[in-house]
């Protein structure tokens, strides 16, 4: 069994892991994670019970109880990078002795369930619409840097995005993560669009926003909303951006877990429409994975 560390697993004083301040025994199996830390405790509020709560920088948890299921809320933050943060911690405390810092000699697989909103691609994506990320396109370039990247990712799409969009070297490799297909057959049901989702390294020039800056390329969304990849399950197109979805789903298949990003819609690209009072209408979609997950 492999030993950590300490300058590699950061361990709190109290035996916590860093970032997010949880205890290992605080870990449920079934894990939400949102980007807001408001939204924690709108999660949170349909449990009939909670054992605890911690907050740290922009990570807030709450572990509590719905319907009889453990479940762990925990608020990421905007980024990849926190995905980053999140999963290897949350990984640690399920599969890590935190007193001896030894590898555990049985797995501890996590379900993992990001609910996020989103701005859509496409015109049968309208405000509203719920869309689970069959497939992410990291333009983050988070998943590079891991041994493995390789084996969990489609690279027969990488190629034939990279070549839909003439890419540029300059910003970095794209990199094509799949969540876990049987966690979206479990949440998804008919009530989400299922297709590909684009996980940006900004929000601004990287989704294609133009501002006071201009963007190396001009016609970059025209291309993402023409790209279609066959698989054998049917055509995918590209219905969103958001900023989570590639790293989560290619973390997650690196160590082991189950994990699955869906979003609403609260900005339409295509139609130019944007809904900036989501946060109470965002409550079904959080109901629908509670029950589901």
């Amino acid at each position: 069994m492999k030993s950590f560390e300490s300058s590699e697993l950061i361990i709190n004083e109290d035996g916590s892991v860093f970032h997010l301040h949880i205890k290992p025994e605080q870990l449920a199996d079934l894990v939400v994670l949102v980007g807001d830390p408001g939204r924690v405790d709108i999660v949170a509020s349909h449990f009939e019970q909670q054992e605890c709560e911690i907050r740290n920088r922009e990570f807030h948890t709450i572990t509590g109880t719905y319907k009889g299921k453990r479940i762990t809320v925990i608020s990421t933050g905007i980024g990849c990078d926190n995905i980053d943060i999140t999963m290897n911690e949350i990984d640690a405390l399920a599969n890590i002795d935190f007193k001896t810092r030894m590898e555990k000699p049985l797995h501890r697989t996590l379900t993992i369930v990001r609910i996020g909103t989103c701005g859509s691609l496409q015109p049968e994506a309208p405000l509203g619409t719920y869309i689970a990320s069959v497939k992410s396109i990291g333009f983050d370039g988070l998943l590079n840097y891991y041994a493995g990247r390789d084996e969990v990712c489609d690279l027969d799409m990488e190629k034939a995005f990279v070549r839909h969009m003439d890419w540029c070297p300059q910003k970095g490799a794209p990199y094509v993560a799949t969540a876990n297909p049987s966690l979206i057959e479990q949440v998804a049901g008919k009530e989400m669009l299922r297709g590909i989702t684009i996980a940006c390294g900004g929000f601004y020039g990287p989704q294609g926003r133009l501002i006071r800056i201009g963007i190396q390329d001009p016609k970059q969304n025209e291309k993402i909303e023409s790209f279609r990849y066959t698989t054998s399950e049917g055509e995918l197109k590209i219905y969103n951006f958001e900023m989570e979805s590639s790293a989560l789903a290619g973390l997650s298949a690196l160590l082991g877990h189950r994990a699955m990003t869906c979003c609403m819609v609260i900005a339409n690209r295509y139609a130019k429409e944007m809904n900036t009072d989501y946060k109470g209408s965002i409550d079904h979609l959080i109901k629908l994975v509670l029950v589901r997950i």
